[in-house]
């Protein structure tokens, strides 16, 4: 992402930890949509087979995509997302695979931010599934085995 905190590159601004800057996210989902927009058409590739795959950060910026855009994404591996945004009416996502990598344990996305976007997800139509390992909010080996298996079974 083009936005740094503390040094850091992210895809989008945060108030606090866990508190999105809403307005921010909107305008850099928006400017992710336009990239893979361009980049498709610039460098020749399907725009209907992108799929996101992201940790943090970067899945909650393809969470977010999901939240705004109909038909965006092909299909998304999203490891320790949040809710991106609330109160907003989601687009159809029928049919559309998501995979949710969290950790029961995790102090940033907790057990009930992951079963509320999933819940989200399933409510617009995704066949979303979620995996849940025994650690906090770091990606594990096993977890990326889980959404490898995940993906060949569910990208056709």
């Amino acid at each position: 992402g083009s936005v740094l905190e503390n040094g850091m590159p992210r895809f989008f601004k945060r108030l606090s930890e866990g508190v999105f800057d809403e307005k921010d996210l909107v305008e850099r989902t928006r400017e992710l949509k336009d990239f893979i927009d361009e980049a498709a058409e610039m460098h020749q590739f399907d725009r209907g087979r992108v799929i996101a795959v992201g940790y943090s950060n970067g899945a909650n910026i393809a969470a977010s995509l999901l939240f705004h855009y109909k038909d965006v994404l092909k299909g998304a591996i999203l490891h320790h997302p949040m809710v991106p945004v609330r109160g907003i009416t989601l687009p159809d996502m029928t049919g559309l695979p998501v995979f949710i990598g969290a950790g029961k344990y995790d102090p940033l996305c907790t057990k009930e931010e992951s079963e509320e976007l999933h819940s989200y997800l399933r409510d617009s139509g995704a066949s979303a599934s979620v995996f849940w390992q025994d650690g906090g909010h770091q990606l594990t080996q096993h977890e990326a085995e889980q959404a490898r298996e995940w993906y060949k079974n569910a990208i056709v």
